[in-house]
């Protein structure tokens, strides 16, 4: 089965990298699925979950992580994700995003209550 080399990293660190069969996004255009064999893309990230199903000599598998702005670019079968912050579910503490969300609501702030609700969805697809 062909696959795609994937790198996620974030401003601070290196989140995730491996092989993967299917990568899934949200762009400011709308939701991408990058595929081995993609044509060669340049995108803007939006706030969302990123979904990488993952491949090779572990199986399959799939990654969740929860990404907030960045790029996301594809050429020969290379995909990397460069997020401003990203955070793979595992790593999400649910308490203290459902706390965050709560606190933004009463804050009326918006952007910190759709990060607590992009972290919250990337913890419940995993």
């Amino acid at each position: 089965m062909a696959e795609l080399h994937v790198e996620l990293v974030a401003a601070d660190r290196k989140v995730w990298s491996g092989e993967a069969s299917l990568v899934v996004a949200r762009t400011t255009s709308g939701d991408i699925g990058v595929m081995p064999g993609h044509q060669p893309l340049l995108g803007v990230l939006e706030s969302g979950a990123v979904t990488i199903r993952t491949a090779g000599e572990s199986g399959e598998g799939t990654v969740v992580a929860a990404v907030h702005g960045g790029f996301i670019s594809f050429a020969d079968d290379k995909l990397s994700l460069l997020a401003e912050i990203a955070e793979l579910a595992d790593e999400i503490d649910v308490e203290r995003a459902e706390v965050a969300r709560e606190r933004a609501k009463s804050d009326t702030d918006a952007a910190a209550e759709r990060r607590a609700d992009v972290r919250l969805r990337a913890v419940a697809s995993r």
